[in-house]
């Protein structure tokens, strides 16, 4: 399959090397910044290209991989007939392409990807198209790249993304917060690592909620206590502590409200 890689970040780069490491040929890489569209054509035998003008029309899919922003402008000087046109956003509609050609769709990688990441990661694929035959032909140019892909319409798609930016974004912040505070106290957080890696680690084979640990799921009031008259001195970690605490009694044990101060609850 000969394609055109539209974008140069994160996404593009890391795709395009799963593409080029597959066997397909990558005809062009197309950027509006040119030392980056140069630097991933070299590395994947493309051309690199600037200018929407000078954009092969000959290959069989153009991978849009740009950021949400940046989608709709594409159409705008896209316009390859019959040719397949996806996108890569997780909460982007399928139709935000639909001017391109007759034949577009999604192939979404429902993973965080970085271009300085050496190894390649696993990389779970969505995709969709908007009739049967696309359907079919991007699932199977999907299942070239990765071992784990699905269909998913717009509404499973954004379901997804929301999910994993909760999963994956929101426990990042986390995890930046509690390295500021091992910063701020003299702890070495590399010493924590293997704990995230280990609760990874398990939700490969248990449900999230088979995993969970800690002194709220033990209704240990006593710990909380101590931890929160350690974070005095931390307000919104404080708060955060509460809230999760309380969140975590409650999911647990219906019997505790979700409001309850959990150094204030007696009985559980």
């Amino acid at each position: 399959m000969r394609i055109v890689i539209i974008g140069s970040g994160n996404v593009a780069t890391i795709l395009g090397r799963k593409i080029y490491v597959a066997g397909h040929d990558i005809i062009q890489v197309y950027s509006r910044n040119g030392s980056a569209a140069a630097k991933l054509a070299r590395e994947i035998n493309a051309s690199p290209c600037i200018e929407p003008v000078a954009v092969n029309r000959m290959a069989d899919l153009y991978l849009v991989s740009v950021s949400d922003t940046a989608i709709p402008g594409i159409p705008d000087w896209l316009k390859v007939n019959n040719k397949l046109v996806v996108h890569t956003a997780g909460s982007v509609s399928i139709e935000a392409l639909s001017t391109c050609s007759s034949r577009y769709g999604v192939i979404y990688p429902l993973q965080t990807l970085r271009k300085e990441s050496i190894i390649l990661p696993e990389i779970p694929i969505l995709v969709d198209g908007n009739d049967d035959e696309t359907k079919t032909a991007l699932f199977h140019f999907a299942q070239s790249l990765s071992g784990s892909v699905q269909f998913a319409d717009d509404k499973k798609r954004s379901q997804f993304h929301v999910a994993a930016v909760i999963m994956n974004n929101f426990s990042n912040h986390l995890y930046t917060l509690a390295g500021d505070y091992c910063t701020n106290e003299n702890l070495d957080f590399r010493l924590l690592t293997p704990l995230i890696s280990e609760t990874a680690e398990r939700l490969k084979y248990l449900k999230p909620g088979q995993v969970q640990t800690g002194p709220a799921i033990r209704k240990d009031l006593t710990t909380i206590a101590a931890h929160l008259e350690k974070l005095k001195n931390y307000p919104d970690l404080s708060e955060l502590y509460t809230v999760f605490t309380k969140k975590i009694l409650a999911y647990y044990d219906g019997s505790v409200s979700a409001d309850a101060d959990p150094e204030r609850v007696s009985q559980l």
